[in-house]
């Protein structure tokens, strides 16, 4: 018997009792479908979480301040600050030259007084970066978009002057448009202030982590302009000044893995320094707890319906043993009749597996609907599984075929035993 064969008559019986073949491979698809959703909702869920905890940035950035670590430094997720230390350029090109290091982006500072249209007045600082490298950066967009990199009329207003200006941080997009005025102080000896200025537009609306305070991030330019104007100065107690170049750094580490040594290489440079990898540590371990659960509980499903397959093919081999008989009186061989009845448990699985692959897809974007209505009302972000990875619906049919294979594989092989004179007999 070959291949075609087996197919050909586990075809037939398959369509010869339709009721029973389709509730068995309705089974299998309930079971296959619920393991796929909830694989594919987990996954999606572990994807937000961790995001959520990188501030819309790479969990893998390392923030570094211009300060010497404290003893300790690397048991805290926060910042251990033990004295300033000066950030130069020998150091971040240092930094870039240490094992596991694929990025590094300074951050700099720089005091300014802040005029709105709608009248008032603040001092606060200036948060300088490379925008063109934003998305690797710990920056939230809240409304509209970043300034250009090069722009140098253009700032993205944080939540700290949204709050300052507006009261209402619930409503970021009120801000998308207004105008400012942004002074850049100079102390001269005589305490006289000269003051540098320029009138930009607010073109977005961010929540950043790249640096502890600050009312505008800005191109990196913008920020040394004016921290070069008020260094001519003498500085004061409103408008301070700091030796070091660079207020900060964001460091990319190579992965998530590398974020522990990165720490370490730039706290043997002697800087302090901030990532969140204990808290990830922590959270991908409950994440891990409760995705055992949850996979065990498509697993108890799927087990119950591939035992439903098992049961099929019983029933299968105590109505076909006349036809067993004669396949094995004209020639047959156990392996015959062994691949009959596995083939037969493929196409359900197969089938099941097809439709539980299609079935888990729509309940996970049905649940993911459903999960988004409930963060975007609570100001959470979104569940995204729009890019939903191919490869676990793929390996959930094909898994689930082979599985029925192998729950179907006692019944074959006690129907490719039946001896051929016991066949025959009516029981």
């Amino acid at each position: 018997m070959t291949w075609t064969d087996a197919f050909r008559l586990a075809l037939r019986d398959s369509l010869r009792r339709r009721v029973r073949t389709g509730l068995t491979t309705l089974g299998v698809a309930l079971g296959s479908g619920l393991l796929v959703a909830l694989a594919l909702i987990t996954s999606a869920a572990d994807a937000k979480v961790v995001d959520h905890l990188g501030q819309g940035g790479p969990i893998t950035v390392v923030r570094v301040t211009d300060a010497r670590p404290r003893l300790g430094q690397l048991d805290s997720d926060a910042f251990q600050v033990a004295g300033p230390h000066d950030l130069t350029d020998a150091d971040l090109a240092a930094i870039r030259r240490a094992p596991h290091v694929a990025r590094v982006i300074p951050v700099m500072t720089a005091p300014v007084v802040e005029l709105p249209a709608q009248g008032g007045a603040f001092t606060d600082v200036l948060v300088g970066t490379d925008l063109a490298q934003a998305r690797l950066l710990p920056i939230t967009l809240l409304a509209g978009r970043l300034p250009a990199a090069t722009s140098a009329t253009e700032v993205a207003a944080t939540t700290d002057f949204l709050e300052k200006t507006r009261g209402d941080a619930a409503r970021p997009q009120t801000l998308l448009g207004d105008l400012v005025l942004i002074s850049s102080p100079r102390v001269e000896p005589g305490g006289q202030v000269l003051t540098r200025s320029f009138r930009a537009v607010i073109v977005g609306v961010v929540s950043q982590e790249v640096a502890d305070d600050g009312d505008f991030v800005v191109p990196l330019r913008q920020a040394a302009g004016a921290r070069q104007w008020a260094a001519a100065g003498i500085g004061s107690s409103r408008f301070p000044q700091t030796s070091s170049p660079y207020s900060g750094a964001a460091v990319l580490a190579s992965s998530l893995a590398e974020v522990h040594d990165v720490r370490a290489e730039i706290s043997v440079l002697g800087f302090a320094t901030s990532a969140p990898e204990h808290l990830v540590a922590s959270v991908q371990q409950y994440l891990g707890i409760v995705n055992i659960v949850l996979g065990s509980i498509g697993s108890v499903a799927l087990a119950v319906a591939l035992l439903s397959v098992a049961n099929a093919l019983l029933a299968a081999l105590h109505e076909r043993r006349r036809e067993i008989g004669v396949v094995k009186a004209i020639g047959g061989r156990d392996r015959d009749v062994l691949r009959w009845f596995l083939v037969e448990a493929l196409g359900v699985g197969l089938a099941g597996g097809a439709a539980g692959a299609v079935a888990g897809v729509v309940i996970a974007e049905l649940v993911g609907l459903a999960v988004n209505r409930y963060l975007v009302a609570h100001g959470l972000g979104s569940l995204d599984l729009i890019g939903i990875p191919v490869l676990i619906p793929l390996l959930g049919w094909l898994g689930t075929g082979m599985l029925a294979v192998a729950a179907g594989s006692l019944p074959s092989l006690h129907a490719a035993r039946l001896p051929a004179r016991a066949a025959v007999v009516e029981t």
